[in-house]
């Protein structure tokens, strides 16, 4: 068992009172092939129940996806997220973040981390959490980080000076039902387009070890068919674009393009749902302005931490940053891709009134 500890104490049990291993790059191997297969650490009781799931192969040839409450997700994944809906309790003051894989979950996390967190780490430190860990060490996923690997964490009574901040890539369907019925949740979407080509990118420099790359054409006929971890993408976004409209003091749903484009606007509306808006004196001392600039990819990309460091699961944290940008699509995908993209859109979202 191990304490849901607030990311906040999590970090400062970890980095804060270690500054020099938190600084040492670790040697560690290559990101084990269990982290895209991992049948074999599954419990009984999670092998009895895959075995009823429809099962199709993964993004590599070598691993398999089980389709779970109208989702697909790798097996390890598949187990922390029924035991995260058993166990989980959550706080009513928690936070929490939603995305689909590669939606700017990494960005995502440094910004409303440090929103949350400026009273006792102003964006402006040069100690700030931000300079030495990646945001995937200050913010834990429920389901990737707390409950993978069939661990049952229990929630800390430690009084905290900061609200628990998580994050996510279930769908709002498979929430745990206290979270999905009290909680803030921000809801972060992307251009499909610039979803997938990220995703191909990222998972390539994952496949296990000497594993061919997933060409680029099967990749997407994966994606558009909603055959990829988390998917289908278009029923993952709709899902929380509808409890945004049912529930909009409960969800928040952010575009990154519109994050992109508007920062500043957007920081301030986050910070709003949040319920811990910018004071006046924090306006007139540029606050927003200096959490976006600690946040920007380009200052977390040039970070020491992020170009040497890995995480603990061996996924090397240069990963996380490769170019950022809207519109990278175009750089990859051809016409007609972008074209069946485009008609699915339409197809799945004109109805519900969502554009992105």
């Amino acid at each position: 068992m191990i304490n849901l500890f607030s990311p906040l104490i999590i970090y400062s049990e970890r980095i804060l009172r270690s500054p020099n291993q938190a600084n040492t790059p670790k040697k560690m191997p290559p990101p084990n092939p269990e982290y895209l297969q991992q049948e074999e650490s599954l419990t009984p009781e999670s092998r009895e129940l895959i075995t009823t799931l429809p099962r199709q192969n993964g993004w590599f040839d070598s691993t398999h996806l089980y389709l779970y409450q109208g989702f697909w997700f790798q097996p390890d994944h598949l187990q922390a997220v029924i035991s995260c809906q058993s166990h989980f309790q959550p706080l009513h003051s928690d936070v929490f973040l939603a995305t689909y894989p590669k939606c700017g979950t990494t960005w995502l996390k440094a910004i409303i981390f440090t929103i949350l967190n400026r009273k006792h780490f102003p964006p402006s430190s040069p100690n700030h959490p931000l300079l030495t860990a990646n945001p995937h060490q200050l913010v834990l996923s429920l389901e990737i980080d707390l409950y993978a690997h069939n661990r049952l964490p229990t929630a800390s009574t430690t009084s905290s000076p900061s609200r628990r901040f998580f994050s996510t890539h279930m769908p709002h369907a498979s929430l745990p039902q206290p979270l999905s019925q009290r909680n803030k949740v921000v809801y972060a979407c992307r251009s499909p387009k610039d979803t997938f080509v990220s995703l191909w990118h990222f998972m390539n420099k994952l496949r296990p070890q000497g594993a061919p790359e997933r060409d680029m054409e099967t990749a997407f006929r994966m994606f558009c068919d909603g055959a990829v971890g988390y998917g289908p993408f278009w029923d993952h976004v709709l899902g929380y674009w509808r409890r945004s409209l049912e529930e909009p003091e409960r969800v928040l749903f952010v575009r990154y393009e519109d994050v992109k484009e508007e920062g500043a606007v957007q920081v301030r509306r986050m910070a709003e749902f949040l319920e811990c808006g910018f004071s006046a004196e924090e306006e007139e001392e540029g606050v927003v302005d200096r959490i976006l600039e600690l946040s920007s990819f380009e200052s977390m990309r040039g970070s020491e931490v992020n170009r040497v460091g890995r995480l603990g699961n061996g996924i090397e944290n240069k990963h996380f940053f490769r170019e950022g940008v809207v519109g990278d699509w175009k750089n990859c995908l051809s016409a007609q891709m972008a074209q069946e993209l485009d008609g699915i859109v339409e197809e799945k979202f004109g109805g519900a009134g969502l554009v992105i």
